[in-house]
């Protein structure tokens, strides 16, 4: 069981619209587990293999408690019977208060995929009447309390921005521990559109931008699902 659980489409898009959260998250004491959709099987750099051993240094750098690969199709992530399963299998088996997840839009059409995934699976997992099983037995119904959807590649106006100015540097070491998909001057592998130099600056570029407008140095943005509740305005900011 866990507070927060983390799902991203591919090996990597948590580290690079989430990792601050989760570890601003893990700081405090609150627990964190990652799942990715897909192994990345095909991605232009680097191998599946290869992807896997960076995936586990990148969610040691977090400071995670787990990592699981659900070996969903790289690619060709479909909203199916069999992927939602999958899916629900995990949540039941975890059962995190809250759910963050893929974009709603972006320039991967896995990432929107994947968003509507996760979200109509944490919708199934409280049905009593739909069966997932863990060692022969049947799971119980769980729902999260409230699903996240973090900001990728294309910006999206945020609904809520985390302060992660003092987690920065080591969500950068997360993202870097995936040396194969990003900037190394020395691999000589095809060119990405995320394996610029241009590209890890913006990162950098839309964490200042949305840390000043919460009056933060760095910030990283999600949208909602419902409108969020408070006991207390004076703890806005």
């Amino acid at each position: 069981m866990v507070d927060i659980l983390a799902f991203g489409a591919h090996p990597d898009d948590v580290e690079l619209s989430a990792a601050g959260t989760l570890i601003k998250h893990i700081k405090n004491g609150y627990t964190v587990g990652i799942v990715d959709l897909t192994l990345g099987e095909m991605g232009t750099r680097g191998s599946k293999e290869i992807r896997e051993k960076e995936a586990y240094n990148a969610m040691e750098i977090i400071g995670a408690k787990f990592r699981e690969n659900l070996l969903l199709p790289d690619a060709f992530i479909e909203i199916s019977k069999e992927s939602i399963s999958k899916i629900v299998h995990s949540i039941r088996k975890h059962r995190p208060k809250i759910v963050i997840c893929n974009a709603i839009r972006d320039r991967h059409p896995d990432h929107a995929v994947a968003s509507k995934l996760v979200s109509k699976s944490c919708f199934i997992a409280g049905l009593k009447k739909f069966e997932t099983f863990e060692n022969k037995i049947s799971q119980e119904s769980y729902r999260p309390k409230s699903i996240y959807h973090y900001i990728q590649d294309q910006w999206i106006e945020p609904h809520l921005i985390v302060d992660i100015s003092n987690e920065f540097d080591q969500k950068k070491d997360a993202i870097m521990a995936f040396g194969s998909q990003f900037y190394n001057p020395e691999n000589l592998e095809p060119e990405t559109p995320i394996s610029s130099k241009e590209f890890l600056q913006s990162i950098e570029s839309k964490a200042v931008l949305l840390g000043r407008s919460i009056n933060k140095k760095y910030g990283e943005g999600f949208t909602v699902e419902r409108p969020l509740g408070t006991n207390n305005l004076i703890d806005l900011h």
